[in-house]
């Protein structure tokens, strides 16, 4: 490593730790987050020609992360438009096509899991006729069925490196549930990334039709299983850089097998 590019990563460490120190940007960025969802925001954005219903910033940390642990299994849950699958899919393209002069690493048989109990029938036919599609294995129940897991767990004993994405139903109980079942597939130094943990910052009256809200929600489930157990800390740096996430706390890393 170049003298100059390691100069410029320390830059980037300093920044992130000058946002995290940020108080008032922290509190003017939620606030901007409050507002965005009242005007369903993040109902605006694709990635390459599918809705992602993510915040960009959230949308490029994933991307960064995937990048760099180079997962060969990524495993969803919640799929609604397919924006996310699509996503990770690109992503493991670029590493397999990044990778194909190192003879040792092969990435050709990668793939993504996308988990939902209702695929609507339109998404499913544009998701599959992506050019994507390849990379992309969608399963149709709940992510926290016994028959689901069970097949998510044969499938994932093809693979090395695994990351997860949970991002279905944002109930306490159901997320919590996600994470016995599939946080343990994640791998040392890999992510479980829990969306939707803002809902615990955010107005009951935010989600009126929701059986989720302050009181219920995935930021409780998140807390509850770190507290039984030690393999995961919360990434805090991924959140001060981003400042604007619906995953505050979300990002896990794995420490220990």
């Amino acid at each position: 490593m170049s003298l100059e590019i390691k100069k410029f990563k320390e830059e980037v460490k300093d920044n992130i730790q000058g946002l995290k120190k940020n108080k008032e940007l922290k509190e003017r960025s939620l606030e901007w987050l409050k507002e965005s969802l009242d005007n369903k925001y993040t109902y605006n954005f694709t990635w390459l020609g599918r809705p992602i219903i993510q915040y960009p910033q959230d949308i490029i940390a994933v991307q960064e992360l995937i990048w760099n642990i180079k997962p060969d299994l990524i495993i969803e849950t919640g799929i609604a438009h397919g924006g996310s699958l699509i996503l990770s899919a690109s992503i493991l393209a670029l590493i397999e096509i990044s990778e194909l002069k190192n003879k040792n690493i092969n990435y050709n048989d990668s793939k993504v899991i996308g988990i939902d109990i209702d695929i609507r029938k339109h998404n499913r036919s544009m998701i599959e006729n992506h050019p994507l599609s390849y990379k992309i294995q969608m399963l149709e129940g709940s992510s926290t069925s016994d028959e689901i897991a069970s097949k998510v767990y044969e499938i994932s004993k093809m693979y090395k490196r695994v990351m997860v994405i949970l991002d279905s139903n944002h109930t306490f109980e159901h997320v919590y549930k996600e994470l016995t079942l599939y946080a343990p597939l994640v791998t040392k130094d890999s992510y479980c990334i829990v969306f939707d943990t803002i809902v615990n910052d955010l107005p009951k009256n935010k989600f009126p039709q929701r059986d989720w809200g302050p009181d219920n929600n995935p930021k409780k489930a998140v807390h509850k299983y770190l507290k039984e157990n030690n393999q995961f800390e919360i990434d805090l740096d991924i959140e001060s850089k981003l400042m604007i996430t619906v995953a505050p706390d979300g990002y896990l890393k794995k420490i220990y097998e």
